[in-house]
């Protein structure tokens, strides 16, 4: 399952983010967004967990949870779709 992770403190890093999920079980991979000109950390990831299971478990044991002394917000991440594509949305192609 993928996991969106938000509100995050700029100061955590992908290890501790790693940790926290991997408390609830296996962690494929946490990819930290970016910004694409600085390179500085947005404040949200992707989690991929691969059990379902333990994917359910860790969003609701860490929705709301402290880290680095700020709640975040943690839920089941959602496919991209066409509405969330930019350049249709401003006109572009």
């Amino acid at each position: 399952m993928n996991i969106y992770a938000g509100k995050i403190p700029r100061e955590t890093s992908e290890a501790e983010l790693r940790e926290a999920f991997e408390k609830f079980g296996k962690v494929a991979s946490v990819t930290m967004i970016r910004d694409k000109y600085t390179n500085v950390f947005k404040g949200f990831a992707f989690i991929e967990m691969p059990d379902n299971g333990e994917a359910q478990k860790a969003i609701e044991n860490l929705d709301g949870s402290d880290l680095n002394g700020s709640p975040i917000s943690v839920n089941q991440a959602k496919p991209k779709s066409e509405s969330n594509d930019r350049s249709k949305r401003y006109g572009r192609r």
